[in-house]
This record gives structure tokens, sequence and C-alpha cells, in this order.
């Protein structure tokens, strides 16, 4: 029997039933309710609403449920509806009278809101400390590589000299952001809406701060209304989540490209690639694949609970219930994608020969040789024109600008001096970028420094 069925003079339909159930998807809620249910019957209780007497029965029966259902010794039932409903109705068939008691000032619709964010707090934490694990991994590496030079692009054309430290910390950095979006989305979170009822709170007296307080909380939801009806968190979570997941699938790609014969520049190891049903050759990365194509399941949930808001009148509406299965989805996905990106990373091997081959080619050291000029005394934009004649001249005789004899550079200037080849460097040109942030070993370090000094307050 319903519990919210003597209004009713007539059973639900059954496929009715089916449709309105959340049992298959909100019962990963159970430890959340229940320790909701502990917090409230306590509440109850020191405001003199329930006897201490109901409230250690309450408890005894609540903590024996979570030990039943962490056995697998519990079957839900979707006649029950919800994971609330079916933990009040197990709770009263074992204490009896003093399991009613348990929702006394209480609607589902302020305990539905209350155990969201107990369950989103502490999936926060957890990805939280996923994605601080691959930035600590890309950090790691940065640090061996900060002298293995390689090609920065624009366009996916070669563009200037840079350090694969450099580049993987770019990377790094936009994780950094990540983490603090995240951080940012908890503390926010990190509010009370128990005791909103709902949506007008109760004319019990109860005492909303310390609920807050027993849960661990900052503080309450001032407005009732907000308190039930606010999804606000969930959406921030999935739009950090889609930014996390945007960056990871970049990086994916680079991944992919990197590992390709044409760029060559990293090895897979063989735990985190894949073979071709025909091609016996094919070493795949389905992993990077994966995770970048699994960035759209992410986008797939924010928009969804985005819909679901954007024309919901005050307070609590049916259509709220889609919250769930939008927020789980987007939760197993990052998890999953940081959990399996993370290892593949560090397992990989970076060929630093390949990285140097690349970097000699596609005349990246071309603005090196224009600042060349520079500093003999032309204006910036004459030594860009006279080192595009330079880079064309190579072209044609099929060399680069390392190689191309001095005599073919005097044709083009008389500037032009022994010196150039230490300028233009390749080794030369990236040591040079040393201005905070640039790609030099030692602004490089720096950089590293700096974040694993910002990523303390995470530990």
């Amino acid at each position: 029997m319903k519990l919210w069925q003597g209004r009713f003079s007539k059973a639900e339909d059954e496929k009715v039933n089916d449709f309105n159930s959340s049992i298959h998807f909100d019962k990963r809620l159970y430890r959340e309710d229940i320790e909701g249910s502990l917090a409230h019957s306590e509440m109850l209780a020191q405001c003199g609403i329930i006897t201490v007497e109901e409230k250690n029965k309450i408890h005894e029966g609540l903590k024996g449920i979570l030990e039943d259902i962490e056995k697998g010794e519990i079957e839900f039932s979707v006649d029950s509806e919800d994971i609330h409903m079916n933990v009040e109705t197990i709770l009263t068939e074992r204490i009896g009278d003093a399991g009613k008691r348990l929702h006394t000032a209480r609607s589902r619709n302020d305990q539905v809101a209350l155990d969201i964010r107990l369950y989103m707090r502490k999936e926060i934490s957890e990805i939280m400390v996923l994605v601080k694990a691959l930035i600590d991994a890309i950090v790691e590496e940065a640090e061996k590589t900060k002298d293995y030079v390689m090609p920065s692009y624009t366009h996916l054309q070669r563009a200037q000299p840079v350090s694969f430290a450099h580049y993987i910390m770019a990377y790094a950095q936009m994780f950094h952001r990540d983490l603090q979006r995240y951080a940012d989305c908890a503390e926010r979170m990190n509010l009370c809406p128990l005791g909103a009822g709902a949506l007008a709170t109760t004319s019990y007296p109860i005492n909303r701060k310390l609920s807050a307080e027993l849960l661990g909380f900052d503080g309450i939801v001032e407005n009732s209304m907000d308190a039930v009806s606010d999804r606000d968190f969930l959406i921030e979570f999935c739009s950090a989540s889609s930014i996390f997941m945007m960056h990871l699938s970049r990086f994916c790609e680079e991944i992919i490209l990197w590992c390709s014969s044409e760029f060559a520049f990293i090895s897979l190891d063989d735990a985190y690639a894949t073979g071709s049903s025909i091609m016996p050759q094919k070493k795949n990365p389905d992993i990077a694949e994966l995770c970048r194509g699994k960035s759209g399941r992410v986008y797939g949930s924010l928009i969804t609970l985005l819909t679901m808001m954007k024309g919901l009148p005050l307070a609590y509406n049916k259509d709220m219930q889609e919250d769930k299965e939008a927020a789980f989805d987007c939760i197993d996905t990052v998890k999953q994608c940081a959990e399996i990106f993370t290892p593949m990373f560090k397992s990989m091997t970076v060929r630093k020969e390949n990285l140097r081959k690349a970097a000699a080619k596609g005349f990246i050291n071309a603005t090196d040789c224009a600042d060349y000029l520079v500093g003999k005394g032309l204006p910036f934009r004459d030594a860009y024109k006279i080192t595009g004649k330079a880079v064309a001249l190579c072209e044609q005789k099929g060399c680069d600008l390392e190689t191309l004899p001095l005599e073919d550079y005097n044709t083009l200037s008389p500037l032009f001096a022994d010196d150039v080849y230490a300028a233009i460097n390749i080794e030369h040109c990236l040591a040079a970028r040393k201005a905070d942030g640039g790609p030099a070993p030692e602004a490089v370090t720096k950089q590293i420094e700096n974040l694993k000094e910002n990523l303390k307050k995470y530990e």
C-alpha cells in the first residue's frame, strides 16, 4: 500500500507505477538517505518532537537496515517508489509505530534535496582526488622532459620550439582550473535543505541549524522554496565536469595524434592499447578515443539538467526526478575516464629523438631568425620579410635555416654573420624563452614549482 494512498480511491495503474518509480536508480542514495534520517531523528528528539526512546529505536532500526543493504540482504520494492519510502517502509516493518514518526516535520522534497547534496559532496571529493592524481602525473612527466625540444603548433602547422614538459604543463594548468571549479561547486553546495518540508517548512519547533551541524554542512539554505526546487549545484557540477571532459578530450586528441606513425612522438604501453580484427600491425589508442567520445555523454547530462529546469515554476515538480540519472551518469563517466587516462599517460613512452627530428623541420626557428636581425638594428617588420625570403630560399634548396649557407643569407641581408647559426639553434631558441610562463627549462621549472604550491590546498 502506498504511504500517500489515503487521498485516492483506486489503485495506481501498473504502468504508471513503473513510470513513476525511481528506485531502480535512486537506490544508490541509500547511505545518504539513512545518514539524513539519523540526523533528522536526532534533531526531532533534541527539540522534544519525538521521545529519546523513539529516537533510539529509529537509530537502531536504520543502522540495521544500512548493514543489511550493504550485505545485499534487502530487495527494494517498486511499489514503495523511491529509496526514501523503501527505507521508511522497511523501518516501520521492523520497529513499528516509532518508524512512522521519522517523517515528522519532513517531506520527500527536502529529503531528496538533502540526499543528493550529501551524495554529490562525497562524489565531488572523490573526483577531485582523481583530477589531482592526473595533474601529479603530468607534473612528474614534465620534470623529466624539460629539455625534450619539440615543435608547437597553430592550425596544426609547426610554429615555434617548446619542450614536451611545457606542452603537457598547459594541460596541467587546465586541470588545475577544473580542480578549482569542483572545489567552488562543493563549497556552494554545502548548505542543508532539511527542514524546508514540502516547500514552506513546518509548524513543528524544529532546529534546522542543528540538522545542518549534525550533517557537516556550513549552514542552511535560507529560503524553503529555493531549498526544495534548486538544482543549481547539479548543473554547476555537470558544467564543471563538461569543461573537465573537454580538456581531457583535447589531451586525448594530442595522445591520438602523437602515437600515430605520422607523429611518432610517443608510444602507448601495450596494456592501454588494442589491436585490429583484420590488420595484424595495428596498435590503436582506443582508450584515448573512448575518453574523447565520452565527453559527449557528460555534455548530454548538462543539457538534460538545463532543459529540465528551464521552465519549472516554484517549487518542486516531478520533472526534477530526472536530475539523478543525468548526474549519476555524469559522475560515473568522469570517474571512469579519469581513472583510466592517468595510468595510460603514466605508462606511455616519450620518444625524445622523434620530437627533436620534428623540431628540426618546419622552420620553427624563423621568429628567432627575425629577432636576430632586430638585434642587429633592423625594424621587426623588415626582419620578418627578410626571414620569410630565407624560408622560401631554404624550400628551394631543400635545406633548413640551420643549414642554409651564410653566402645565401648574405644575398638577403648583409647583417647576417656567423653568429646567426648560434642564434637559430633550436635548443638555444628554447632556452632563450625564459619569460614567466615560457618554455625554457628554467621557466618550466618555476611553473612546476608554482603549481605544486597551489596544489597543496587539495592534499
